[in-house]
């Protein structure tokens, strides 16, 4: 069992404020879950990539809520000790703020997760305000925002001319005023990153936007090698999961050929009259 304390969104704040950095991965069912649980990894999202990951999507647009909350419930029953937030997937919140608020409290209360977690800017921060009235602590999203890449242009760095960068500090400020209690910001160039950690109150949540912001985040499923289908250029293999369970499988394989597995070490040896055998 582990022994560190869960988190809770004030925990967010305070290491902000004490400069203490923190770490933050996605799960996306209770085996995984129990084992980052154990780490000593301090958040987990449980996000819309699983419809890459885990469905074998083309992309998280098409998940939807009866996918996430099965999820989603399975790493809170898998991490007691971690901080969990549950992603709002594409459609989940962008008909109306009732729309919205309906689907947060369905997250929320049917999941157990400590938070959910929203993509945009200036244009979801009336929805996101909506929804922290309601008691629902809201993780905001901005940068690269997967559930509408298309409209950026595809997966590319977002704020790299001045004006867009300007625009992100812009969605930045105004998602804190909606009441975001940290957000998330994806594929900025660092000074970029660096500027919005400075000026933004609230923790500033990096994937893929250089050492200065105040939590690193990373796919689990990328950091372990585990996915290996495309490396984004801001991921770190720190091991090399993949390789290892092919090998073990495929060691798996060659003793059940070989004969050498199962073993008497493996197998249950009670003698039983008329069904003695050979060994």
């Amino acid at each position: 069992m582990s022994d560190k304390k869960k988190m809770t969104i004030f925990d967010f704040q305070k290491y902000k404020d004490e400069g203490k950095k923190f770490t933050y991965v996605t799960a996306y069912d209770y085996t995984m879950a129990s084992i980052i649980d154990q780490s000593e990894t301090e958040v987990i999202l449980v996000g819309d990539s699983l419809g890459m990951i885990m469905l074998g999507y083309s992309g998280t647009t098409p998940v939807t809520m009866e996918e996430m909350i099965p999820h989603v419930r399975s790493v809170v029953k898998g991490a007691p000790n971690t901080f969990v937030i549950g992603d709002m997937p594409f459609g989940a919140y962008h008909e109306s703020k009732e729309q919205a608020i309906h689907n947060a409290v369905r997250m929320y209360k049917e999941t157990g997760c400590d938070c959910i977690k929203m993509e945009g800017g200036v244009e979801m921060a009336e929805t996101i305000e909506a929804i922290v009235k309601v008691g629902i602590p809201v993780m905001g999203h901005i940068g690269l925002t997967p559930q509408t890449a298309g409209s950026l242009g595809g997966f590319k760095v977002q704020g790299g001319t001045p004006e867009r960068a300007a625009k992100l500090i812009e969605d930045a400020k105004r998602l804190e005023e909606a009441g975001v209690f940290s957000m998330v910001v994806e594929c900025v160039p660092k000074g970029v990153a660096k500027k919005l950690t400075e000026t933004i109150k609230v923790p500033i949540l990096g994937i893929g936007a250089g050492p200065y912001v105040d939590c690193q985040v990373l796919v689990t499923q990328d950091m372990l090698d585990m996915y290996g289908d495309f490396t984004p250029k801001f991921v770190k293999h720190f091991a090399h999961i993949r390789q290892e369970m092919i090998k073990g499988l495929n060691l798996f394989h060659e003793e059940t050929l070989n004969g050498t597995f199962p073993s008497n070490e493996y197998s249950f040896n009670a003698k039983v009259e008329g069904y003695e055998v050979d060994e």
